[in-house]
């Protein structure tokens, strides 16, 4: 199995087969309309409209299971991302990415990088803390560990990096840079 196997749901109900991506660059994150990490928005925006004729694309699965920081319907979010962060990439349907009901491209993710830790900083120090509270094995497992973890996949469909919500979004942009 390869990412190209996999489909997600986009926000109006169409299937969308990751195979439709295939030979572009992707960057795939787990987004909040009301978390401290929401104004990445602008950053991935940027990414967006630097790379996107170049074959880069995002694909965004907004979640509500961090913290309840994403309770507004799909079409609320999309409002919200597209007034405030005058967002182009498509918005997939609202989805669970831990757990029982985890959509299928987020247990791939996961299963083929895993969480290499929060990094250093004041942020990451809060990350840390705070995950403590709720699974104290956190730094054992892949879980997806809170809003605006970012995967980057490559052309040829390798998951290359993982960063978490705390990563500079600098370095996001040298991974995307990379590849393409």
């Amino acid at each position: 199995m390869n990412i190209y196997d996999l489909k997600v749901e986009a926000a109006d109900g169409r299937e969308v087969p990751l195979s439709d991506y295939r030979g572009k660059v992707i960057l795939i994150v787990n987004t909040a309309t009301g978390c401290g990490f929401t104004p990445q928005y602008e950053a991935i925006e940027k990414l967006y409209e630097k790379y996107h004729d170049q074959g880069f694309e995002v694909i965004d699965v907004p979640c509500n299971q961090f913290a309840g920081q994403t309770p507004g319907t799909d079409e609320e979010i999309h409002e919200f991302c597209t007034l405030k962060y005058h967002t182009q990439f498509p918005q997939m349907k609202k989805a669970d990415v831990n757990g029982e009901q985890e959509i299928p491209l987020f247990a791939y993710l996961k299963s083929q990088k895993g969480f290499e830790g929060f990094g250093r900083g004041p942020q990451a120090l809060a990350m840390g803390a705070l995950l403590k509270k709720i699974d104290k094995d956190y730094k054992n497992n892949a879980n997806i560990k809170w809003n605006f973890t970012k995967f980057v996949v490559d052309r040829d469909g390798n998951v290359v990096a993982r960063f978490e919500p705390t990563e500079n979004m600098k370095k996001v942009e040298e991974c995307v840079s990379s590849l393409m």
